[in-house]
């Protein structure tokens, strides 16, 4: 419940109830029921916003059948960050 109590100065008494009931659900249940929150917060959907990221999109596909973007192989990528990480501690 340390969660709750975190942020207990921005929650109602209710808030802090129903956080409480659903902290005792399944991972399943509480991942649906954060999955159902999240949307019901996202409002109207910019329609410019989606076209643009359709077309951005769109766009990367083409330039990576090309072959005009460089594709990195995972292995070299992640080499590369681990190395990073350990000359950066």
């Amino acid at each position: 419940m340390e969660a709750a109590k975190s942020s207990s100065t921005a929650m109602t008494q209710q808030a802090l109830d129903l956080l409480q009931k659903a902290l005792s659900l399944s991972e399943e249940e509480r991942a649906a029921l954060a999955d159902s929150l999240l949307a019901s917060l996202d409002g109207t959907v910019d329609e410019g916003a989606e076209k643009a990221w359709e077309q951005e999109i769109s766009r990367r596909i083409a330039d990576i059948d090309s072959g005009r973007a460089k594709m990195i192989p995972w292995e070299e990528v992640r080499e590369k960050l681990s190395s990073r990480l350990r000359h950066d501690k």
